[in-house]
């Protein structure tokens, strides 16, 4: 089964397909169907990730609140039907 992601961005709710051999993460994919460049994110979740020691929840609030600032929102994944 495929898998999709869902999210509203810029007051649009927007629907793409999702791979895991093509994306690191669903923030990786909505990005990348928005043309916008992670360079700052992927920097700043390297350092959170060395200082947190793998800490799920303190890189998923990260995560979560870095989209938001960039005008994400409702975002969810899940399986295709079919």
């Amino acid at each position: 089964m495929a898998f999709r992601i869902r999210y509203h961005y810029r007051k649009q709710q927007k629907e793409i397909g999702f791979a895991n051999d093509k994306h690191h993460s669903l923030y990786d994919a909505i990005a990348t169907a928005e043309g916008l460049d992670l360079s700052d994110f992927h920097r700043m979740e390297a350092q959170l990730a060395n200082v947190s020691r793998n800490d799920r929840k303190t890189m998923k609030d990260f995560q979560e609140e870095y989209f938001r600032k960039l005008g994400f929102s409702q975002i969810s994944i899940f399986r295709e039907e079919g």
